[in-house]
């Protein structure tokens, strides 16, 4: 399922920064864009299958297409092992989760932006996700709104850490020092790791 998930968001790094529907029309041919039959569809197997080449028209295909959807399978298989045990849903939420952060890379390494789709999805998702969030220590409590606010203030102190580097930054160097997708990237980050995980991803990206 991972991989699977890792082949739409291959479709995803593609169409998203295009401004493109992500879910129509169907998947197409990167270099004659004719449509891919199912057969030639599946994750990483076709790929290997064709060799590397489109069907259709017989030109190379990048080797990221089968690269992405085994990285996604292999985060959601360690994130399974990791958490299924106690918190499946954490497990598959934080699947779906390191998937986006995963096009976040890709998007942001082929054109520099960072989609808000994206990044303020995340945010919302981890709020949304924050019951059963072990990070904070989700359903160790009777109270019910302790996981959203320890979620939320993680997705305020991101967003308020970014902002004071990106604002600091530019008024000390006179450029831009953080991008604004950046700063909204940590807040998704902090919604889902609290503002201890925002402060970490800042100083080990940094």
């Amino acid at each position: 399922f991972g991989s699977m998930y890792g082949s739409f968001l291959n479709v995803v790094t593609y169409r998203l920064p295009r401004e493109e529907s992500v879910v129509s029309p169907r998947s197409r041919c990167p270099r004659c864009a004719r449509p891919i039959a199912w057969y030639d569809n599946l994750p990483m197997l076709s790929w290997l299958l064709l060799r590397g080449r489109g069907r259709c028209c017989g030109k190379p295909i990048s080797a990221r297409y089968p690269l992405v959807e085994a990285a996604c399978g292999a985060l959601a298989a360690g994130l399974w092992v990791r958490w299924a045990a106690g918190w499946p849903l954490f497990a598959g939420a934080g699947a779906l989760a390191c998937g986006a952060l995963l096009a976040v890379a890709l998007i942001d390494w082929d054109t520099f932006l960072i989609p808000d789709e994206l990044s303020l999805g995340l945010a919302l998702a981890g709020l949304l996700c924050s019951p059963f969030n072990p990070y904070f220590d989700a359903g160790q409590t009777a109270a019910w709104w302790v996981s959203p606010w320890w979620s939320a203030r993680g997705a305020l102190f991101g967003f308020g850490l970014g902002w004071v580097v990106a604002a600091g930054g530019e008024a000390l160097f006179k450029k831009e020092a953080l991008g604004g997708g950046d700063v909204k990237l940590l807040a998704g980050v902090g919604a889902w790791t609290g503002a201890t995980g925002a402060f970490d991803c800042k100083m080990i990206g940094s």
